[in-house]
């Protein structure tokens, strides 16, 4: 969730660390701070609130040196002040550290230092790990690499750290459990970080750290260890990032950016998988695992958030196609409520990052099992393809943009394959029918490119209801998670209540709220659900609620009754999502941007949720 960023090499880190930080804010945070190593000392600037008021407010200030740290802070332990911002240094000033995760045995570590004559000014677990770091040191005689190692030995949780040392100033120690860290390769020169975005510029030879790994890193030199002090032959990869993906290029934010990316994130993840001549389609990671995947006798999709509701869709395609039973589960819950896993279960586990906390623990419970269990993700060397035993990737390109939106299409886009596949290797989905879906599937971004290209329409029925209190919305069978998810959009960028349900279930309670103020968002594609579809919104009208539709072009029924229209291009009911979904993120984002809301980076919200 928080951002790392450090630099250890000959040129001035500053500049190096306060851009990284800027690339970092996507990830979601309330303060920041950032180290620099100058002539012995750690001199540590931070704040409360953004990068930019940091740099205000240091810009007169010393900033040289070659070797520093900064960190953007999510809030967990303590709120969001000066105080708790990171980085944070130990009581003697020896360690400074930047820390994304939890410890979660913070509190005993803390009681043990403070009975050793420790006091702390923050509230915050990374503080206690700095105060341990040191005390080893100081009371052990070791050197600052052991520790740090054997500090970790006593931490229960996770951690992605960044660590100076006073007394061995040229040098920078990381270390990761279950928070992703990556390394840069320069001249000479080292960068690490949460991510890849803020060290793209810079260089594209990486390593990316694995979990009880410890990184030392000198000035032009590096060596990995394990946690129990084995030395590992780090694997050096090449990034596909390129600078101008997590730029705005013209664009007001990043998810309109994002929305409009759409039709190519689509193309990218279907692209080198269907046949030139349509004929076939191929996911080159499952291919291994697919005599398992025909055999299952159940699928568990595991998700949180957006992911989840592209499992949702992934549940109604693998049943109706390829005739699996799926349950689609929560994976914060999924971890805690001793769920019952099968040998020949295939488990599904969904992430844009690929490093959402919650879901890589349902991984390894699913493991623990003996379930076969596959990835969807669109981070190249994330934690989640590492951790499954086969998977897919979306190749939707970086996504800056808190609230999740060509990630979507792109997982939407991979479990319709999926579906697919199976349906066609098992004999469930006929010849006849697989062939036209996959023409229908690989039609679908120009058919988005007909949505966007009237975007702009949305301005006028955002600014009717930007002051809405509430939002309903409604949708049966492919579209009902469409409408969780048009929901989520709306609560994460506008801050207005908004609650999706399947149309039928309107009338059993919901309905109770509608009223001449409350705007019900309709998807209602010409599907086997049409005529029903029609009854729920003249249930609506009936109770003088307003209705926005989501109808097929040509629609003319649905246009007489409700309040406002958007037309999306005929498809297959099964690829309905993939063009429904983009403008209920046209209306959420024009709804927030009138609003006045921090489109990009709503409150409270990270991008990658590393935490539980």
């Amino acid at each position: 969730m928080c951002g790392i960023i450090g630099y250890i090499g000959n040129k001035q880190a500053y500049p190096i660390i306060i851009k990284g930080l800027k690339r970092l804010e996507y990830r979601g945070y309330d303060s920041t701070g950032i180290a620099l190593l100058q002539k012995g000392e750690t001199i540590i600037y931070k704040q409360k609130g953004k990068v930019s008021h940091l740099e205000d407010t240091i810009v007169d200030e010393n900033l040289s040196g070659t070797v520093g740290i900064g960190h953007t802070r999510w809030a967990t332990h303590g709120e969001p002040n000066d105080m708790n911002a990171h980085p944070h240094a130990s009581q003697n000033k020896k360690f400074v550290i930047i820390h994304n995760g939890i410890i979660e045995n913070y509190s005993r570590l803390k009681k043990k230092l403070k009975a050793r004559g420790y006091k702390f000014i923050s509230e915050t677990d990374t503080e206690v790990l700095a105060n341990l770091i040191e005390y080893i040191y100081e009371k052990g005689n070791v050197s600052a690499e052991i520790a740090v190692r054997l500090a970790l030995t006593k931490v229960i949780g996770a951690y992605g750290i960044v660590v100076i040392c006073k007394d061995e100033p040229d040098m920078l120690i990381a270390a990761r459990k279950g928070s992703p860290l990556v390394i840069g390769i320069g001249n000479n020169e080292h960068y690490i970080a949460s991510d890849a975005t803020p060290i793209v510029e810079h260089t594209k030879s990486v390593i990316y750290l694995n979990n009880d790994n410890i990184a030392v890193i000198k000035r032009g030199e590096l060596t990995i260890k394990t946690i129990d002090n084995a030395e590992i032959e780090p694997q050096v990869q090449e990034l596909t990032l390129e600078i101008g993906a997590i730029e705005k290029n013209g664009y007001d934010h990043f998810m309109l950016k994002e929305i409009f990316e759409q039709p190519r994130s689509i193309t990218d993840t279907f692209r080198g998988r269907i046949a030139s001549d349509l004929s076939e389609m191929r996911l080159g990671g499952l291919l291994d695992i697919m005599p398992q995947l025909e055999k299952a006798k159940r699928i568990l999709i595991i998700a949180c958030g957006t992911s989840w509701h592209a499992g949702l869709v992934g549940e109604y395609l693998i049943e109706e196609f390829a005739r699996i039973p799926v349950e689609v589960e929560y994976g914060s819950e999924f971890r805690y409520r001793n769920p019952i896993i099968y040998k020949d279960d295939i488990v599904i586990a969904i992430s844009q990052s690929g490093e959402t906390a919650d879901t890589l623990a349902a991984i390894n419970l699913a493991k623990e099992a003996g379930a076969t269990v596959l990835g969807i993700c669109n981070v190249v060397g994330s934690s989640i393809p590492r951790e499954t035993h086969a998977g897919v990737y979306t190749h939707a390109g970086p996504e800056i943009g808190v609230a999740s939106t060509k990630a979507f299409t792109a997982q939407v886009t991979i479990l319709t394959m999926m579906a697919l596949i199976l349906g066609k290797n098992k004999g469930t989905l006929s010849e006849e029918s697989y062939l036209k879906l996959i023409k229908e599937l690989t039609d679908i971004p120009k058919k988005i490119e007909e949505i966007l290209k009237s975007s702009k329409n949305y301005k006028s029925i955002a600014e009717l209801y930007k002051n809405a209190g509430n939002f309903i919305y409604l949708g049966r069978g492919y579209l009902f998670p469409v409408a969780l998810e048009g929901a989520l959009k709306l609560k994460e960028i506008s801050y207005i209540h908004a609650e999706g349900y399947p149309a039928a279930e309107m009338k059993h309670g919901p309905i109770a709220l509608i009223d001449e103020k409350m705007p019900v968002v309709v998807l209602a594609t010409k599907d086997k659900s049409y005529d029903k579809i029609v009854t729920n919104i003249q249930e609506v009208k009936a109770r003088n609620g307003i209705v926005i539709a989501i109808v097929s072009q040509g629609d003319e029924i649905i246009k007489n009754m409700a309040d406002h229209v958007f037309e999306v291009p005929n498809t297959h009911e099964a690829l309905a999502p993939l063009l429904t979904v983009i403008p209920l993120q046209l209306l959420s984002y024009y709804i927030a941007v009138i609003r006045g809301c921090n489109v990009d980076q709503p409150r409270n919200l990270a991008k990658s949720v590393t935490v539980e």
